[in-house]
Order: structure tokens, then C-alpha cells, then sequence
């Protein structure tokens, strides 16, 4: 009898256990709209790949092993491990293979809606790359992280060869190029009426149905505001009629211009793709380096929020390192660590990509050179110098600054520990007396957050900042200032580094 009692004690405990994760999968968009979640970014591509002659390639002729969802599967542990809660996995579909850029083809040339990269695929088994890849979704649940994939804006041109009545023409009657991206094609949206084109709201559908199958618990929609909100609307009413809490998320900030040259006058902007539907969308931050004074900071910063005034239960993602952006370690570790501690102090979704936690520079030595195999039309390896290789069969993150990896960890840390203070406290912005130096509060019953950061990259600079609650006992410093601030009547009197950041945490109690 008692055998039985403790079987059916076990049956619920793991019935309990498997309920939690259900429910934290599930509210991913709650987790969203508190700022709570901290976004992690992998290329499945390159994620476990086995680089073993060590330059940077994956050569699958001479025994490298590829990355796929299993062997990245096997990593997702680590993760965990380190208090992410949420992976974001760079696009999966299969890819272009004319004009293409680089060897394996760019992750963005989607080139069919519905199927699979066949590079992620591990050949060594029977199973399908479908069964692979919900294998590796179910296995983020089971560890309790959430899963989004990102869906890329336009189609390849060899899709725009198939299917050429799916794409924006030129008047030579071309398949449109936006912007600079060579390799891809812009999709239609309209008819000549300006009724949707139903044909791609059908087509986006299929990815949504693929996505949803495999698991996943939402969508990054790259290049969000080329689409307008009549159709963003219909693809996530689609979306949530099968799954009322699957997230969207918005590659779109406050400031972005059209890049489509000309070829759809309509850009649409935060407030109509938060109306649609969309849960989040990026922070003006992609160009922080060019931000010079606390003038452009304070500014920056409201800006990113104006919206949020009006959707209140929508949020931001921390976009100051994407895979669109140089490695911030190139400009240094001080300007690393502003980067890593506004991401996870700011009240916004806390997001690194791959290879930044150990400072990975994102320079290859095979950059430019003549492929020895290539996989698309493009015989060489092409890449943006410091940007995350999207374009090739690369060898995973490499580590070149290891000891950074103590501070990420921290940060990390500090977001999870305090996450009520910075999701649900008061945020505030404070005036210092040094223009080059910006500083921000955060505050509720119990504590007070103060992270204050010097924009000058040359030269030392000196301010004062003004807390209530700051005193000798209150007062600790989570990063270890390089000159130890003084303290003098409620006031902090810091000295700064060029790009140096510093974060207090005052107990007011």
C-alpha cells in the first residue's frame, strides 16, 4: 500500500512538474510585457558546429561537423545554466542559392515558407529535419525556455524566378532589390486596387502553420514595417486563433526609415504594428555608438518609450548588439560592459546574441577568400567585417575575451534577482552636472537602482549624481567602479573611465 502511495505521490509530483513549464511556455507574452525575458540569439547554423582544423569553416569534406538542431539541442543545458529564458533562432527556412552572398547561402534569402534548411539536418539518423527540429523546441520546454524563430521579410531571387507573380516588379518588369540586400526580392502586399494580395497573406500563413507545429512560441518578423497593419493583422489573428498566447515580435524602432527604395511608399510605423498585434518591438538603439552626450541619451530614451504610453501592455526588446551590428568588444571592454549593462538594467527585454558573451569580434580570417566549396553561386566567403556571419558554414562563437564571460553571467544574474524592482519600479531619469555622463533610476519600496555611464571614449570624466538614499551603508556597487565613487550629503560624486558604466544598488531599508 505504501508503494502504491508513494507511486501515485511521484505520478503528480512530474504531473505537477510538467504543468509548470506548460504554463511558463504559455505566457510567454506576459513574460514579454514585464520585461522579464532575457532573449538569447543562436544560428543553428553554427550554434554546435565541430570546427576541427580550427579556421573558421566548416569543411565538411575533410570530417567538420555541421550544425544542427540535435547537436544544438545538447547545448541548450548551458543556457539555461546561465538564467536565459528564452532562445531566439535565426531563420530556418531554406535558403537562395543564385546571387547568392557567401558559401552557404544568407539565412535571410528565404527561399521556400514552409520547409526547412536541409543544412540543418543531421544526416547520420533517419529521422526527418521536421522531427530534428521539434525534437530541439521540445527539449528548450522541457528545460522551461521559450522558443521564437524569426521569419524573414523578403524571398530569394531564385524563389522570385519560380514564383515571379509573388513579387514587387520594377518597370523593366524585375523582381524588386530593396535596399542593398543583393540576394533577395521584395514581396508583393497589394493588388492594383489596393486590396491585400491574398496569395502571400496565404503564403506567411504556411509559416505560421510550420512554426506552430514545430513548438515554437512565436515570431521575430524581420523588417516588420515593410508590411502594413492590415496585414500583420490578419497573419496574427491567424496565428492566435490556434494559440491566443503566441508572441509576435517587431524588427521596427521609433526613427527607422523605408528601405524598399520607393518601391512601397507605405512604411508602417510602432503604433500600427502594436495595434495589429505585435507584442514588442526594438529600442532605438542600433546606432548607440553615435550617441555623444547625455542630451541624445535622455532623448533616445524617451523616444524608444513614447509608444508604450499609449500600449501599456505591449514592451521593448534591447537592441544595442544584434547580429545587424558590430561587436561592441571592437570598441573595447569598457564599451562592452555599457552594453551589457544597460541590456540588463533598462526596463526592456534583455537580449545578447551569440559570441557576445565572451566577446567574440566577429573578424574572420576567412573573410573575402575563394571558397574552397561553396553550397550557392558565390565562390567566396563573404561576410560583414565585426558583424555575426550569416552567410557561411562557420565554426561556432569563438572565445576572445573568456574572462568577460564572469561579468555577463552576473549581469544575468542581477536581471533575475532583480526583476520586480526593474520590471515594476519606478523609472526615472536623472540630471547630472557633466553632459557627457547620463544617468537613470530605478526605484520601489524596498530598493533604488542607479546606473550612470560616461559617452566619452577618449577622456576621464567627473558628475554627480543625487540619491535620497544613498549613504555609506546603503549604497553597494555592483560593478566595481575603476575609481570608487564618494559620497556626500545624499550625493554620489563618481569619476568615470572613457566609456566606463556604473551600477548601485541603494537599500532603502
Amino acid at each position: 500500500m505504501r508503494r502504491i502511495i508513494i507511486f501515485l505521490e511521484l505520478v503528480l509530483f512530474l504531473s505537477w512538474v510538467q504543468s509548470q513549464v506548460v504554463f511558463a511556455r504559455e505566457n510567454i507574452r506576459e513574460l514579454f510585457k514585464n520585461n522579464q525575458a532575457i532573449i538569447y540569439t543562436i544560428n543553428i547554423r553554427n550554434f554546435a558546429s565541430v570546427d576541427k582544423n580550427n579556421n573558421g569553416i566548416i569543411d565538411l569534406e575533410d570530417g567538420d561537423t555541421k550544425g544542427t538542431f540535435l547537436n544544438a539541442k545538447d547545448k541548450l543545458k548551458n543556457l539555461k545554466e546561465e538564467g536565459i529564458n528564452t532562445i531566439y533562432v535565426l531563420p530556418i527556412t531554406s535558403v537562395g542559392k543564385l546571387k547568392a552572398l557567401g558559401t552557404a547561402g544568407s539565412l535571410y534569402a528565404m527561399d521556400e515558407f514552409d520547409k526547412i534548411n536541409s543544412q540543418l539536418d543531421d544526416e547520420t539518423n533517419k529521422l526527418s529535419v521536421f522531427e530534428e527540429a521539434k525534437m530541439f523546441v521540445d527539449e528548450a520546454h522541457r528545460l522551461n525556455m521559450n522558443v521564437v524563430v524569426d521569419l524573414p521579410s523578403c524571398g530569394s531571387y531564385d524563389m522570385s524566378l519560380r514564383k515571379p507573380n509573388w513579387f514587387i516588379n520594377n518597370e523593366n518588369q524585375e523582381s524588386f532589390v530593396p535596399s542593398d540586400w543583393t540576394d533577395v526580392r521584395l514581396f508583393k502586399v497589394y493588388n492594383s486596387d489596393n486590396t491585400l494580395y491574398e496569395e502571400n497573406i496565404e503564403n506567411f500563413k504556411k509559416f505560421v502553420d510550420m512554426a506552430q507545429s514545430l513548438g515554437f512560441d512565436g515570431i521575430r518578423a524581420d523588417v516588420a514595417a515593410i508590411k502594413p497593419y492590415e496585414f500583420w493583422a490578419e497573419i496574427i489573428n491567424y496565428a492566435r486563433s490556434k494559440n491566443k498566447n503566441f508572441l509576435f515580435l517587431a524588427e521596427a524602432a521609433v526613427g527607422w526609415t523605408n528601405p524598399t527604395n520607393g518601391a512601397q511608399e507605405h512604411y508602417s510605423s510602432i503604433e500600427e504594428l502594436l495595434s495589429a498585434g505585435f507584442d514588442s518591438y526594438y529600442g532605438s538603439w542600433s546606432d548607440f555608438k553615435n550617441i555623444k552626450t547625455k542630451e541624445e541619451f535622455d532623448e533616445r530614451l524617451k523616444n524608444s518609450f513614447k509608444p508604450l504610453k499609449k500600449f501599456r501592455d505591449k514592451s521593448i526588446i534591447a537592441s544595442f548588439a544584434t547580429h545587424d551590428q558590430q561587436a561592441p568588444i571592437l570598441r573595447g571592454v569598457n564599451y562592452w560592459k555599457m552594453i551589457l549593462w544597460l541590456s540588463a538594467t533598462l526596463p526592456i527585454n534583455t537580449y545578447y546574441l551569440d559570441g557576445f558573451s565572451i566577446g567574440d569580434d566577429f573578424t574572420y580570417d576567412y573573410e573575402n577568400m575563394k571558397a574552397k566549396t561553396t553550397y550557392t553561386d558565390d565562390e567566396y566567403y563573404y561576410v560583414h567585417s565585426g558583424l555575426f556571419d550569416i552567410f557561411n558554414l562557420s565554426a561556432p562563437v569563438s572565445s576572445r575575451y573568456p574572462k568577460l564571460k564572469k561579468n555577463y553571467m552576473k549581469a544575468v544574474a542581477f536581471k533575475n534577482e532583480n526583476t520586480d524592482l526593474i520590471s515594476f519600479g519606478k523609472f526615472k531619469i536623472l540630471k547630472t552636472n557633466n553632459e557627457k555622463v547620463f544617468a537613470y533610476s530605478i526605484i520601489n519600496s524596498k530598493k533604488e537602482l542607479i546606473v550612470v555611464g560616461s559617452l566619452d571614449e577618449e577622456n576621464s570624466q567627473k558628475a554627480n549624481i543625487k540619491s535620497k538614499y544613498a549613504d555609506d551603508k546603503n549604497l553597494f556597487s555592483i560593478l566595481n567602479a575603476q575609481i570608487h565613487p564618494k559620497l556626500n550629503k545624499n550625493e554620489i560624486q563618481a569619476t568615470f573611465e572613457p566609456l566606463e558604466i556604473q551600477v548601485y544598488l541603494i537599500n532603502k531599508i
